[in-house]
This record gives C-alpha cells, sequence and structure tokens, in this order.
C-alpha cells in the first residue's frame, strides 16, 4: 500500500515512494537487503528473501564472503520478482559513527544500483530492526542520504527509489520524518 509520493527538487525525474508491503514481493530491479558482513542470511529481512527466493541467493553471497559495514554487494534474486539483490551492511547501534555508516550503506545501494543500469530500487529499514538503530533517526539518514546521491549524480538512470516497509510502527515513524523533511 503507497501512503506517499513525491519528487525531490535537487533531481525531479526520480520518484521517491513510502509504502507499506513485504520487501520480499516487489516487482523492482533490485530490492536491498539488509545483510551482516558475512553476508548469512539466516533472519530478519535477510532470512526472508532466501525463504522466498531461494537458496541460490546465499550460494551466491557465501561466494562474495565478506561486505564491510557501510558497502554493498549485488547477487541475483533468486524467485523473487526483483531481478537482483543489493546487500548492505548498516551499522549495528552502539558500534560508533552509525549515522556515517548508515548513509554509506544507502548511498553505496544507490551507486551499485546506477553502475549495474537498475532503474527502480526498493529498500527496507536498514539497521531500525535487530541491528537496534533507533526508527526515527534511521528514516532521516535514509532519506537524507538519498537525498544527497541524486544531488551528487543529476544524470542517475534510477527512476524509482522506494521504502518498502513491513510494520505499521515502522511506516508510521517513517511517513511522520518523511514529512518533516519534505518540506
Amino acid at each position: 500500500m503507497i501512503i506517499s509520493e513525491f519528487t525531490l527538487p535537487e533531481n525531479p525525474q526520480v520518484k521517491i515512494v513510502l509504502k507499506q508491503g513485504d520487501i520480499t514481493e516487489e516487482k523492482v530491479d533490485a530490492i536491498v537487503n539488509a545483510a551482516n558482513s558475512e553476508l548469512q542470511h539466516g533472519g530478519g529481512v535477510a532470512g526472508a528473501i532466501v525463504s522466498k527466493g531461494g537458496y541460490s541467493i546465499q550460494t551466491e553471497s557465501s561466494a562474495i564472503g565478506y561486505v564491510e559495514v557501510g558497502e554493498s554487494a549485488l547477487t541475483n534474486a533468486g524467485t523473487l520478482n526483483a531481478k537482483k539483490i543489493i546487500h548492505t551492511v548498516g551499522p549495528r547501534w552502539g558500534e560508533g559513527n552509525e549515522p556515517e555508516k548508515l548513509a554509506s550503506a544507502v548511498y553505496n545501494s544507490l551507486k551499485l544500483a546506477d553502475k549495474e543500469n537498475l532503474r527502480t530500487i526498493s529498500f527496507p529499514a536498514v539497521s531500525s530492526g535487530i541491528f537496534g538503530f533507533p526508527k526515527d533517526q534511521c528514516a532521516q539518514v535514509m532519506f537524507e542520504s538519498v537525498k544527497k546521491y541524486l544531488t551528487d549524480n543529476q544524470y542517475t538512470e534510477l527512476e524509482q527509489i522506494t521504502f518498502c516497509i513491513i510494520d505499521t510502527k515502522t511506516i508510521t515513524v517513517f511517513q511522520k520524518e518523511f514529512s518533516k523533511l519534505i518540506k
């Protein structure tokens, strides 16, 4: 269910969508997986992605091996509706420099999508689940990172950036934070 759609003056050809739903059901070029550095997809968003998309996702992730916090890697999407999965490693709350690391994870996911000529991408609320990043700060950092990317990359091939949030509590926080930040 779409909650809001808007564009930013920095790059008005890219639509930003906030919706409530299951990211594993998204029909986009790439979904973003909130991964751990070892790319072991046992729980949370990562576990749901492998459970629904198939073990080939884990096999390909294991071949990649390790991804630094704030960085991203690309795999197939198995049997999911998406074409690719961008595995990004957000920070665990309490490890230090969390906002910068989350901003880097989002920015690098968008950069990888552009590099791979992907047009549509869908993010969960990276690091706000078992990694403990406060949801309001997560929404602010993710939004500002998207804004920075679109400012830095006026000629992006991206057409739509979606924030697909599964639970009502998180979508309410994201909606509140986005409405403040859009003004």
